[in-house]
């Protein structure tokens, strides 16, 4: 393979020099939940040179400086997941994936932690270079509220030849967000053969404690009475995947990989049904005989439709012996579709002329994902360098379809085009790297430096008129008076749309440069020292610093300890994200305002404008190995953050109207540098593999992830505001601090063994998601959600040297969180029409099983 060209001492051609975690010599890493099981000893030791976590040229899996987990595309097939982060999810015990609905366009682009820590505090790399996050700003009560991340999902599973997960801080290394750890994918760089494969799956479940509405009537009172069965039975959210791969030679010394998805995911509805009153009654006041026939279930809680196209490119060429070409380009496409509130027919903000039986609004969404690679490597008698530049794009269309704009009336149109969010950003970096023989180390000193300049951008366009005008028609959609009113809720329902005010475009650059020094001090003690500093045009420089050793105390048994500082750049979309939307409070509408933290408005509120957030990384453990097929490693960590950033809360109340008069709105939020937090935690991971002479071999594998976060100060609300009669608690709610205390488990446990016999390949995983709270403003709707073990089984069946079949479930008994009417002291409409929290770990659609025909060449 073109990669394996290469001799030894000289930079892997397939994995791109990284602005790396020299700093961290952290010991051997430790392959999670599949370390390349189908691969001989010979073909790991290949594959395996130059993974993430050093500079250093030769570094392999064996004697990486920093402890990091490893994913091949054996243990991605057979997860039988077509989604990345789901995919993690399932295999990772520091990753957490919930997958929250009826959350505007959080439910298109669902947010993943890495330690518990927020969204955008972890790195993506592909191929080593840094990834573009998505155009979207995740605003609403879900994990990763006020963050915007990379959309994992964007790449497809079928072009991974492996995942990466550093789990260490190395914004020192890579710069900006690095401080929970670094993922980096792999793309699969084979120069022959290919792999085409057809996948089709459904949930077929039983919702746990959630039973069927068997019938409606009235009871002697005159109210709805509902008789219920069974636990509800459903089959759906069937989900078509259609994989292929390919590989070509390009001349006798490059490649091109050419992998491309399509997937169909049908809805998968969890709702329960809506006990509500739907139509206004009669003179009489009795009840409209349609309540009886009416659908109930009117509301779309867990996954909604999507339908995904990608397209990925990978490919790589020597030009000379010692100059190599290579290049990434991908794109993506996703159309999907996600619930609101079900608006009733006697809701003020239905039209019974447009709606007779009232609506559920529904927000559709056009995703654009693009990338662009292309550098060169040069192997000098001295030096060796690597030049690169990357582009990344995010394009995320909103539409608003089965709604009105109240306030136009009964001829308002239904459906909306509600604006577009677009992310930028161009990099250009320059490395090189060499090894020096200072007569005075037991090894000789690699020393590495490099350059980087990015620019980002980010752009709000607005929405067509209506889809954000306020109208002269009254609630209902009745005629009123033109200038006094009242008013119908302005906008597009369920997402008004962009407001010419909040559009517009806006840019920054930096520039970094970068020194790492690693060495063998003596023969068993490894040291390394790195540095970078960075200069942003909005918020101005940093330097960042780490230092880690590693010492091997025996052939088995080695320390490693690492300590460094971090920092987080305010994003672009948390700088200057503007909107002005209706919002109903105790069903009165408002007009709450997102402002930037730097405008006008913000800063009469008392914004001080967004810093970075800095953090310090302490992190300590072992490794233990004594013979090939047992490893174990053991880590602890602490990770102290000051200054993060946090929307937020709703601001109201006269002496806000007042500093926000002729804005056009009457509540406002922004973001600030508001808490300190602290997260603290250990990370277990062992692998074992056993060879049979009858029986095959079995590998297996344990992970276990302990985390606990704090919020240890919250910042004091501004002066402004505290004269407006605002306390700390007001700016940064007690729900708010809980979310990031306890909205990620406090411990994960992932156990797994794969049976390799013959022509037969068994996996099987089991999962323990550790405790969950999702809080509330009101205590006595605080969901406790309790440990749960989630199991998954996969079968496969090579029918030919290149035929094979598999079958398989993922949560094969159908585990459910507990029903929320059973996890609350009060039970509300919502608690009951949504029957499990957005917080669970693991989801709440159950059981889903699948089939695959996949064909090898």
């Amino acid at each position: 393979m073109y990669q394996d060209k290469k001799p030894q001492g000289k930079f892997s051609p397939t994995v791109f020099k990284l602005s790396l975690i020299a700093g961290a010599i952290a010991g051997m890493p430790l392959a999670s939940p599949a370390f390349a099981q189908e691969q001989t000893i010979d073909e790991q030791d290949v594959e395996q040179i130059q993974i993430v976590g050093s500079r250093r040229v030769g570094r392999t899996i064996n004697d990486s400086p920093v402890p990091i987990d490893i994913i091949d595309a054996s243990s991605i097939e057979a997860t039988g997941l077509t989604e990345t982060n789901m995919i993690l999810n399932s295999l990772l015990p520091s990753f957490n994936f919930p997958q929250p609905s009826v959350t505007d366009g959080t439910d298109h682009v669902r947010p993943a932690q890495l330690r518990g820590l927020a969204p955008d505090h972890t790195l993506v790399l592909v191929n080593g270079k840094r990834r573009h996050t998505s155009a979207l700003l995740n605003l609403n009560g879900s994990v990763g509220r006020g963050s915007s991340a990379v959309d994992l999902n964007a790449i497809p599973a079928n072009a991974i030849k492996r995942i990466e997960v550093l789990r260490d801080g190395a914004a020192a290394q890579y710069g900006s967000d690095a401080i929970a750890g670094v993922i980096n994918i792999v793309l699969k760089d084979a120069a022959e053969g290919g792999e085409v494969s057809a996948t089709y799956g459904a949930n077929v479940t039983t919702m746990d404690g959630v039973p069927n509405l068997e019938g409606v009537s009235a009871d002697a009172e005159g109210n709805l009475a509902f008789d219920t069965g069974s636990d509800r039975e459903l089959t759906d959210g069937q989900t078509f995947t259609l994989r292929g791969n390919i590989g070509f030679e390009w001349g006798n010394d490059g490649f091109v990989n050419v992998s491309a998805e399509y997937r169909d995911r049908g809805e998968a509805n969890r709702s329960d049904f809506d006990p509500r009153e739907n139509y206004a009654r009669d003179e009489n006041g009795d009840l409209d005989e349609r309540e009886f026939t009416v659908n109930r279930y009117n509301h779309v809680y867990g996954n909604g439709e999507v339908e995904d196209y990608a397209l990925f490119v990978n490919a790589g060429k020597a030009l000379t012996d010692d100059i190599e070409f290579y290049a990434t380009a991908g794109m993506s496409s996703r159309d999907s579709l996600g619930g609101g509130f079900y608006r009733r027919a006697s809701d003020t903000r239905n039209i019974i002329e447009i709606y007779p039986d009232g609506f559920l609004p529904t927000i559709q969404t056009d995703i654009a994902d693009r990338s662009l690679l292309a550098g060169i490597k040069g192997y000098g008698d001295v030096w060796n360098y690597d030049l690169s530049v990357t582009h990344g794009g995010n394009e995320l269309e909103y539409s608003v379809i089965n709604s009105l704009n109240t306030s136009l009336g009964p001829t308002s149109q239904t459906s909306f085009d509600a604006g577009t969010l677009e992310y930028n950003t161009t990099i250009v970096n320059a490395d090189a790297s060499r090894l020096v023989d200072t007569g005075v180390f037991y090894s000789e000193m690699n020393f590495a430096m490099g350059a980087e300049y990015r620019h980002e951008s980010y752009e709000i366009s607005a929405g067509e008129e209506n889809s954000y005008i306020q109208g002269t028609f009254g609630p209902g959609g009745v005629e009123t008076d033109p200038v006094e009113g009242p008013f119908g809720a302005a906008g597009s329902q369920v997402f008004p749309g962009f407001t010419p005010e909040s559009a517009g475009e806006n840019s920054r650059h930096n520039y970094s440069f970068y020194v790492d020094v690693e060495a063998d001090v003596i023969e068993n003690w490894n040291v390394a020292i790195a540095g970078r500093y960075e200069d942003y045009s909005d918020f101005g420089s940093t330097f960042n610093w780490k230092l880690s050793n590693r010492v091997t105390v025996t052939d088995a048994f080695a320390l490693r300890a690492s300590v460094s500082t971090g920092f987080r750049a305010p994003s672009l979309q948390q700088q200057f994200f503007t909107s002005i939307a209706t919002v109903f409070v105790d069903g009165v509408p408002t007009e709450t305002g997102t402002f930037a933290p730097s405008s006008d408005v913000a800063q009469a509120l008392g914004s001080p404008g967004l810093d970075a957030e800095e953090s310090n990384n302490y992190s300590a453990g072992f490794t233990y190995s004594p013979t090939a097929d047992f490893n174990l490693t053991v880590d602890f960590y602490r990770i102290d953050i000051d200054d993060r950033i946090v929307l937020s809360n709703n601001l109201s109340g006269e002496a806000i109207e007042a500093l926000l008069e002729g804005t056009g709105a009457n509540r406002a939020r922004f973001f600030l540098n508001a808490i300190n937090s602290r997260t603290e935690g250990v990370d277990i991971v062992s692998t074992y593999t056993l060879n049979t002479a009858d029986y095959g071999a079995f590998n297996f594998n344990a992970g276990i992830n302990f985390n606990d976060n704090e919020v240890t100060d919250i910042l004091d609300a501004p002066e402004e505001l505290q004269g407006a009669g605002f306390d700390q608690s007001n700016l940064f709610s007690d729900v708010e601090l809980r979310r990031f205390e306890t909205s990620s488990p406090d411990s994960k446990l992932n156990l797994g063994v794969t049976w390799n016999y013959d022509r037969y390949t068994t996996t099987l995983r089991t999962t323990r998601y550790g405790e969950v709270e999702d809080p509330s403003s009101d205590p006595a709707l605080n969901e406790i959600i309790p440990s749960e073990w989630i199991t998954d089984l996969d079968v496969r069946v090579a029918l030919t040297e290149g035929l094979s079949v598999s079958v398989g479930a993922n949560n094969v008994f159908d585990v459910y969180p507990e029903a929320t009417r059973n996890l609350v002291d009060e039970v509300t409409t919502f608690s009951n029409i949504f029957p499990y929290s957005g917080f669970s770990p693991y989801g709440f659609t159950g059981r889903y099983v699948y089939g695959k025909v996949s064909y090898t060449f």
